[in-house]
């Protein structure tokens, strides 16, 4: 079993949820114009994505397991999320609205955001323990984070960069993204993780 700094390295940089594992691959294009956008989306993800972590964990190990329902676990983990999106912005609304309005637009896209899922699975897959668990949802949330918000910084900068008309936008995009991805793979051999 591994440590969990070994897990949080791993899931940070290493294994990157976005450019090693194309997780979230949507909001990593979308919402990644401008680094503000792309700083509360970061700081949104991390909290949900660790809020579903220990949800899911607690309904596969409690209910789906005991119940022998674990093929029900894909339905169960969609709903689950959905649900919890719906009432931390429901909490948020009520209790909190300087941080609702900080995170507002950006809980109902983590709703449709395929890398709080994957972690999810990833969580049930890899046998991961309630604190391996978390330690690998918060590792990958701020992984998330780091890499959409230096692609939204890399972004700006090529906005303002003398580029061919036939690569701006989203060409000049994917070639940034497939080198910031070699640019992760190179911390594979720095700490002699897979």
């Amino acid at each position: 079993m591994k440590s969990p700094a070994l897990i949080f390295l791993g899931a940070f940089l290493v294994n990157n949820i976005v450019l090693m594992r194309f997780l979230g691959l949507c909001p990593f294009f979308g919402v990644s114009t401008t680094v503000e956008t792309a700083t509360g989306m970061g700081m949104a993800v991390i909290f949900v994505m660790t809020l579903a972590a220990w949800i899911t964990y607690g309904v596969f190990h409690a209910i789906l397991l005991p119940l022998n329902l674990v093929f029900l676990r894909t339905a169960t983990f969609i709903l689950t999320i959905a649900s919890l999106v719906q009432l931390v912005e429901m909490f948020l609304k009520k209790y909190y609205r300087t941080l609702y309005s900080a995170m507002g637009i950006y809980l109902p896209l983590i709703t449709t955001n395929c890398a709080i899922l994957g972690v999810t699975f990833l969580n049930i897959d890899n046998k991961f323990n309630f604190l391996n668990g978390t330690v690998f949802a918060i590792g990958t949330g701020l992984g998330f984070g780091l890499v959409i918000i230096t692609f939204a910084a890399l972004r700006e900068r090529l906005d303002l960069a003398p580029i061919n008309p036939s690569l701006r936008g989203y060409p000049i995009s994917f070639i940034a993204a497939a080198l910031m991805a070699l640019a992760f793979l190179g911390f594979s051999g720095l700490f002699g993780l897979t």
